[in-house]
């Protein structure tokens, strides 16, 4: 039994709408792998955006826009998709719960949050104090206890909601492959060279190399190239799901923004549709090849 929410959160969870996350299941899971989307959220509340000194385009920098499209097709093909409804710019639910900026609030936080995270140092925390642009969000300080609820009505259902798709799936198949779906600015690429997709394995400690190897190589046959945990190596939740020694396997997978969207307007390119045919074709040849995780 769900227990009740905190009268705050209780009161955040209310002004959500739709709710925290939506999971679209299979009629019937015949594969095992679950795939989530934390920062394709895009439910922006009044509150917010009027506590907000950026207008709603500015606001929107910080999202993975349009990737829980990208990746739609997933139930139908038997596996699970978590997607998060709420901005990363609200609540960030690829952060550990507790990440938080002190120069943010006006009262003194708890001593057990973590304030000394490189993502706090950089504003990017689990309440952020800039969008990935770099410009600060809001007017004035926040109270904890905002933050708190926050966090309690959205990262939290979000990652039990995650959980419990990871374990479910874990108990019927005896191990599970989690795809943290994710997208890149086109700009976080040079000087390194151009890449489409990004895999980050947390450095070979998430997900098994032959499980790594298996979808870089359904990408790379799709005509995608692929580069490994250079920028980015796996954020909170590939790191804390990913233990192959248990049985789950956890890779973020990030796509260029270039390849379907105007990251200044937040507009999908004509390309939209054509980069979603082939990633609905990536998760079919993944269904197929990885019903034995070993």
């Amino acid at each position: 039994m769900d227990l009740p929410l905190p009268a705050a959160a209780a009161s955040v969870a209310a002004s959500l709408e739709p709710p925290p996350v939506l999971l679209a299941r299979p009629a019937r899971q015949t594969a095992p792998i679950v795939f989530a989307s934390a920062h394709s959220g895009r439910a922006y509340s009044a509150d917010f955006v009027a506590a907000a000194r950026l207008d709603a385009l500015r606001l929107r920098r910080s999202e993975d826009s349009f990737v829980d499209e990208l990746f739609a097709a997933a139930p139908a093909l038997g596996m699970p998709l978590a997607c998060a409804t709420f901005p990363r710019a609200y609540c960030d639910a690829n952060r550990e719960a507790w990440e938080l900026d002190p120069a943010m609030f006006d009262d003194a936080l708890p001593p057990w949050v973590n304030t000394a995270s490189p993502r706090v140092g950089a504003g990017l925390g689990t309440i952020a104090r800039v969008v990935a642009s770099g410009e600060p969000i809001y007017r004035g300080k926040l109270r904890f206890a905002e933050a708190e609820a926050r966090v309690q009505a959205c990262w939290q259902p979000f990652h039990a909601a995650l959980g419990g798709l990871v374990a479910q799936t874990v108990a019927q198949f005896g191990a599970c492959l989690l795809i943290d779906c994710h997208s890149m600015p086109a700009s976080a690429l040079p000087p390194r060279g151009p890449a489409d997709i990004v895999l980050g394995d947390a450095h070979g400690t998430a997900c098994a190399p032959h499980l790594v190897r298996l979808v870089e190589q359904a990408l790379t046959g799709l005509g995608f190239s692929v580069r490994r945990n250079d920028p980015y190596a796996g954020g909170y939740i590939t790191r804390h799901y990913g233990h192959p020694r248990q049985g789950v396997h956890a890779l973020q997978i990030e796509i260029n923004r270039a390849l379907y969207m105007d990251e200044a307007r937040i507009e999908r390119l004509d390309g939209f549709d054509a980069l979603r045919d082939r990633l609905t074709r990536l998760m079919a040849q993944l269904a197929n090849g990885a019903n034995s995780l070993g």
